[in-house]
């Protein structure tokens, strides 16, 4: 009788030497909370250096400042200019989506980007107020104390929300979490901005009628209602106004678009559209025929808000679960924004970098009168195109604020609020990303229905809803492809020694008594259940599939490890289970290319030497020929193997 031994293997699959746990602790630590590996920078230098490059990490523009030239301060005045005109229409706007003082939007545009300019990673990002922060603030704590009754409470509030936010980011940061952050998915993000955007457009109907009384409901539903309830109440004279600014900015978008060399067009028309609508009201007295202004806003620097922050306040606990959930939107969209504009520019940012940054403009802005602040896309877009260099065109632009605040002011008196609806409309309208869910629909249909979740939930429900759905909707995603990893058949190609999925390569043919199986995931307790289950339905289709052509029977399962990078105890369990059932039914249990952590475990259950090291092989191809040697060279002795004697052991 032939037995493994005639066979000589070319190559053993060796059991790589054990690491104390310690080491082992120390680099799975480090590979996750620190994958960029920041400390290099620092091996083999001097200690004065290394406190150089220390400040000049947390300080990024103590890197790059000695560098900067005049031809760069040059492109960043032209785009910081530039996106100074956008930060003014858009903050005021932002900051009445938010239910607070105008005013307030202008601070906002000041204080934090002179502190991202020094701490940011990103050359681009330009910083000021969000929309979709802005819509949860007003959602979120406008239910705890009502900003028309009570102002002063809810605006303490707001600042105590939005230092709760920097707090937030700022731990992420410093903590090295920040991959935390990657768990909300691209299709999470287009659904959940698509539906805020769809949300914020249907509320500024109360400015675009000239509504006095709306409701402070976010669903569809409760806003329809409350617009098509008060037709009685509807100003045209507000609705033709809102109507033609709408048109010009939705124009000056289109011509940007088509030419992107009128850039500044579209860059210019909120600031444009703030101008001529307030010349319109002074010149004719709108706002004695119902067309609703701006009215008075205060000159001045920021004032302090330390002493509103309230810490002691009832609502406190609102206030800090809306600073979590807005501190991680603000996160989301800033660096996926920053990230975006770096690589058409082929420099790299620093995820935790930007969470420290965010954090601490948003905490410095928490206590200079300023509400929440990240990296809008519109505003980033047209600092981009402007042709900014760095980070220099956000201290352009707040020292453009800073003068506006200074002496401009009163200038905004006559603004009306359909012209700011105007403006919040159009840049909502860019935020409903259509082509993005046909591209999900088109390239995987998981994701698409992810986005429409997270759309609807939005929508149908509140912000808060749509956000818990598509991060939940995120995480079961993840969850199944944990737990429900998969498995594929492999088979030969043609006159070569390659084994590929069956499913993919029709021309791959089977191995005659052979069953190849590729498990493709990790193998630990979510899945071993799973994964025993399944390998025994692979045998049982193969047995019943060869009886019915009458082919060779089935003697040997080959399973191919190389997508397996770890394993648990229950996954050696399962491996175990899988050879009882294997050797229940004659046929004999292979591995081929195990990895080196599934070796050590297996090497430490002895599991290996149930299985027999002589089954355990580098590849397919060498473990199909020593079946097929055994196969055909000579009769196997029947094998019994004692799995239960190996149970205690793991």
């Amino acid at each position: 009788m032939g037995t493994t031994e005639d066979y000589e293997c070319p190559r053993r699959v060796p059991v790589p030497p054990s690491k104390p746990f310690l080491k082992s602790l120390q680099t799975s630590l480090k590979e996750t909370f620190f994958p960029d590996d920041p400390f290099k920078q620092f091996k083999n230098q001097p200690t004065s250096w290394k406190f150089l490059l220390g400040l000049q990490y947390f300080v990024p523009i103590l890197e790059w400042a000695p560098r900067y030239t005049f031809d760069f301060f040059k492109a960043d005045l032209i785009a910081g200019i530039t996106i100074a005109s956008l930060a003014v229409p858009q903050g005021i706007s932002y900051a009445s989506l938010a239910s607070i003082p105008p005013i307030i939007g202008l601070y906002s545009s000041f204080v934090p980007p002179l502190i991202y300019a020094m701490l940011g990673s990103s050359r681009d990002l330009a910083v000021g107020t969000v929309a979709v922060g802005s819509l949860l603030i007003s959602s979120m704590l406008g239910k705890e104390v009502s900003p028309t009754e009570n102002p002063e409470q809810y605006v303490r509030l707001v600042f105590t929300a939005t230092f709760f936010a920097g707090v937030f980011q700022a731990s992420f940061g410093i903590l090295r979490l920040g991959f935390i952050v990657d768990f909300l998915s691209h299709a999470t993000i287009v659904g959940f901005m698509g539906g805020a955007a769809t949300i914020v457009c249907l509320q500024q109907l109360k400015g675009m009628l000239g509504l006095v009384h709306f409701t402070h409901e976010t669903d569809v539903v409760s806003v329809m209602s409350s617009v098509f309830g008060q037709i009685h109440q509807w100003r045209w004279e507000s609705a033709v106004l809102g109507c033609c600014f709408l048109f010009f900015l939705l124009l000056t978008r289109y011509f940007s678009k088509r030419k992107s060399v009128f850039f500044w067009i579209n860059a210019m028309a909120p600031l444009t559209s703030v101008i001529l609508g307030s010349l319109l009201v002074y010149l004719t007295h709108a706002e004695k025929h119902g067309v609703q202004v701006i009215g008075h806003l205060k000159k001045g620097l920021n004032p302090l808000s330390t002493s509103e922050l309230v810490f002691g306040s009832p609502h406190l606990m609102a206030a800090v679960k809306t600073g979590i959930i807005i501190g991680v939107i603000g996160l989301a969209e800033g660096i996926a924004v920053g990230r975006t504009f770096a690589m058409f520019k082929n420099y790299h940012i620093d995820g935790n970098k930007e969470m420290i940054a965010f954090g601490m403009m948003n905490i410095a802005g928490s206590c200079t009168s300023c509400y929440l602040t990240a990296g809008p896309f519109s505003r980033t877009a047209v600092n981009y195109n402007a042709g900014s260099r760095s980070a220099v065109s956000n201290i352009i632009m707040a020292t453009a604020v800073m003068f506006t605040l200074l002496f401009l002011t009163p200038l905004f008196h006559y603004t009306p609020l359909v012209v700011l609806s105007s403006i919040i409309v159009s840049a909502m309208l860019g935020l409903l990303d259509y082509e993005a869910a046909i591209h999900l629909w088109k390239i995987d249909k998981f994701d698409f229905f992810i986005c429409l979740g997270a759309y609807l939930g939005v929508v149908l429900g509140s912000v808060e809803i749509g956000l818990v759905i598509a991060i939940t909707v995120s995480l079961l995603r993840i969850l199944l492809f944990v737990a429900r990893p998969r498995t594929i058949v492999l088979g030969n190609i043609p006159n070569t020694g390659i084994y590929r999925s069956m499913d993919q390569y029709p021309i791959a043919k089977t191995v005659p008594g052979i069953l190849i199986l590729q498990i493709d995931a990790p193998v630990y307790f979510a899945n071993a259940s799973y994964l025993r289950e399944r390998i025994s339905r692979w045998i049982y289709e193969e047995e019943d599939r060869l009886k019915s052509v009458g082919e060779t029977s089935l003697h040997y399962v080959i399973l191919d490890l190389s997508a397996v990078g770890s394993i648990d105890t229950s996954g050696i369990s399962m491996f175990e289970e899988v050879g009882k059932n294997v050797d229940r039914k004659g046929l004999k249990l292979v591995l081929a290319n195990p990895q080196s952590e599934v070796m050590k475990k297996l090497h430490k259950s002895k599991l290996i030497d149930t299985i027999g090291q002589e089954w355990i092989h580098l590849t397919v191809g060498e473990a199909v020929a020593a079946c097929n040697f055994m196969l055909y060279t000579c009769k196997p002795d029947p094998v019994v193997v004692d799995y239960n004697a190996q149970d205690n052991n793991v």
